[in-house]
């Protein structure tokens, strides 16, 4: 252990999204616009379940815990790309890296969990409405968050304990704009393309066959509509098609960069911007803000507090 940190590279080199400087400042604008609206939308989402009582559902306690990893999955490694678009020289501290790729797994891996239990929510309300309330209490509800957390703690730890046992004295250039495993294990001083492949390839895995069930699970759902009434039917489909695209675009990188790790692809970098600063965006538009309850309850929220300040002004 002594050799190891007697050895060990102080930094990374983070090569960036582009070396064009045109670009980085047309990528610093847009980025920070979309970090910035990311956590207005997010907050919004959270205020609004927060203070509105009809919205104090399983459904909705679920998905303001979303809107919590949503925002924390855009902020591990954002701001500093963000930052990082006005440098020439961006390094990132061993200790930072490893704190980056710890947010990363901990965000993905307790996200995953929770949008198995939103999905399990979803299908006891339509194939078993009479038994919803019972099942879907709130003891269990609070239980299925902490086990996300829970999962996604012992997923990023199990990872950290792999690469923290690896020396690094050599290489230090990660091409991309933030840490992931994938990157970072290719820098090791010593062969590790065998187990290294396993060990990434096994966070791909559980992201397909977590998929899978969620695929599965809508599936089922959908054929169960077909009992009930057209105009049920149509609310139901419209919230499941909203949480399948959630689930799509999230897993959709992830499975693709985990299941085929160690490949320089551009396309692997613009999958990272996706899934750590787009899906954040969109999942808040795409879950929430198109729910007609959603929608009602902000614009109520936003009159209350519209006619709050016209009595009562600064």
């Amino acid at each position: 252990m002594e050799g190891f940190n007697q050895t060990r590279v102080p930094e990374f080199v983070l090569l960036g999204l582009t070396d064009s400087p045109e670009l980085q400042i047309f990528f610093f604008v847009i980025f920070s616009l979309f970090y910035l609206m990311t956590m207005l939308a997010n907050c919004l989402i959270l205020l609004t379940i927060k203070f509105t009582s009809y919205l104090h559902s399983p459904m909705y306690f679920l998905l303001s815990n979303l809107s919590l990893i949503d925002m924390c999955l855009s902020s591990f490694a954002t701001p500093k790309m963000i930052m990082d678009l006005l440098t020439q020289h961006k390094t990132i501290s061993f200790e930072g890296c490893i704190s980056q790729i710890f947010f990363l797994h901990l965000f993905t891996g307790t996200e995953i969990v929770l949008l198995i239990s939103m999905s399990f929510d979803r299908y006891i309300a339509i194939c078993k409405p009479l038994h919803y309330s019972t099942i879907m209490s709130r003891k269990l509800c609070v239980g299925l968050v902490i086990t996300s957390w829970t999962v996604g703690f012992l997923h990023t730890a199990s990872q950290l304990v792999f690469m923290l046992s690896l020396p690094f004295c050599g290489p230090n250039v990660i091409d991309s704009f933030f840490c992931d495993l994938p990157l970072v294990i290719q820098l090791a001083c010593i062969d590790m393309y065998v187990l290294g492949i396993f060990m990434i390839s096994t966070s791909g895995v559980i992201a397909l066959v977590s998929f899978l069930l969620l695929l599965t699970s809508y599936i089922v759902v959908l054929v169960t509509l077909r009992d009930h009434s057209s105009t049920k039917s149509s609310k139901v489909l419209s919230t499941c098609t909203a949480h399948f695209m959630v689930v799509f675009m999230f897993f959709g990188p992830c499975i693709f960069i985990y299941v085929w790790p160690f490949t320089s692809f551009l396309v692997d970098k613009i999958l990272s911007v996706f899934y750590t600063i787009f899906t954040p965006f969109l999942n808040p538009l795409i879950y929430t803000l198109r729910n007609h309850e959603v929608k009602t309850a902000v614009k109520k929220l936003s009159n209350q507090y519209g006619n709050y300040g016209t009595q009562y002004p600064v």
